[in-house]
């Protein structure tokens, strides 16, 4: 097991830098820049983030020249700006080197941690990452818990009892909470719970309260999942429907099967037949889909949910910085998702051997 580890962790490596390699050769094609926004601001024009020009390289300046006081420059609205202010901007930004010195320099510091600092917030990336951090963990890590810890029980419930009234009612349930949108239902939850138009219950933004640090140990945790409430609600209604009928169609086709009529031949209970038996193969397939759920749900899923509930998480962080082309933060935060995905991933494996100890993965080659 030790020489698997060791050869994951090694191709660690190679795979962060070839998803850095893509995204950073798609960002260069991408319209729009820092730079055209700073020459914007200078003009006192402002740049709509979902409406870049189009035919425009900011990094590599191949687009449409245009004249800025009768030098030519690769910036669409540079017209009667200092040729010498281009070239600050372009020094200041990093866009004076080729692409290529800039790809080396980022991942050289990038192996030492040094993520740079932002373009438009003047704070280094980690902070911002820092920062942010705690909302989006909140999310993620609740959201996925108490989805698998729902939906495991649930969907073995309805294997067992496969096309009973429990398992019909208990579908529809989750089907139709799986088709309400989950920002939908936050909003329904803050008219209700929020004081929209009815009950005024829960907080409708932040973590914590403002007054957290001063609070009583018991008392903050109440207070931070008072907070967490409705979110976390918004983010499970719709959470339950794939895992749970994952669960139940995994189960049914393990049960199904010769080994399990032969173990209840034996005399065994059906609870030893389920748990002793099927749990650890049905299980595998469940346990393949948790590092892209807990991901997902991390540093994706809860983009709507931040916005609707104020909660300034990395969903948001990045969505800004994608739509403002902060490079240093988009780059950064791909580096550290990835990262996070690749050792999530390798948890994952090594899962699959404490469920089901058959499983060899040192023996598996390369």
């Amino acid at each position: 097991m030790a020489a698997y580890i060791l050869r994951r962790l090694l191709l660690i490596v190679p795979t962060l830098l070839g998803i850095m390699l893509v995204n950073f050769i798609v960002i260069q094609a991408a319209p729009g820049g820092p730079v055209e926004q700073a020459i914007a601001h200078l003009q006192g024009t402002a740049v709509d983030p979902t409406a870049r020009l189009s035919g425009m390289d900011s990094a590599e300046g191949a687009a449409k020249t245009t004249t800025a006081g009768g030098v030519n420059s690769r910036y669409r609205g540079a017209q009667g700006l200092d040729p010498e202010l281009i070239l600050s901007l372009e020094k200041m930004y990093g866009f004076d080197k080729p692409a290529y010195e800039r790809f080396w320099i980022m991942l050289r510091n990038y192996a030492t941690l040094d993520f740079g600092d932002s373009f438009f917030a003047d704070r280094s990336v980690l902070s911002l990452i820092i920062e942010k951090l705690p909302v989006s963990i909140s999310l993620g890590l609740w959201t996925t818990l108490l989805t698998y810890i729902v939906s495991i029980p649930l969907g073995i419930r309805k294997a067992v009892r496969d096309g009973t009234t429990f398992d019909v009612w208990t579908s529809a349930v989750v089907i139709v909470g799986n088709a309400i949108p989950g920002f939908l239902f936050a909003i329904m939850l803050i008219v209700l719970f929020a004081g929209g138009s009815y009950f005024d219950l829960f907080p409708l933004r932040g973590l914590v309260s403002d007054d957290w640090s001063e609070l009583s140990w018991p008392m903050k945790i109440l207070d931070y999942f008072w907070h967490m409430a409705l979110p976390l609600t918004a983010l499970l209604i719709g959470s339950f429907a794939g895992l749970t009928m994952l669960t139940k169609n995994s189960f049914l086709d393990e049960i199904n099967k010769q080994y399990v009529t032969t173990a209840r031949a034996k005399g065994l209970t059906e609870h030893a037949v389920l748990y002793g038996h099927v749990f650890r193969n049905a299980m595998l397939i469940i346990i393949a889909g948790f590092p892209g759920a807990f991901i997902g749900i991390l540093f994706t899923g809860a983009l709507l949910i931040e916005i609707i509930f104020s909660l300034d998480g990395l969903g948001l962080l990045g969505y800004e910085a994608a739509l403002r082309r902060d490079y240093p933060v988009m780059f950064g935060s791909l580096f550290i998702f990835t990262l996070l995905g690749l050792v999530v991933k390798l948890v994952s494996d090594l899962t699959y051997t404490l469920v089901d100890p058959r499983i060899d993965f040192e023996g598996r080659p390369g």
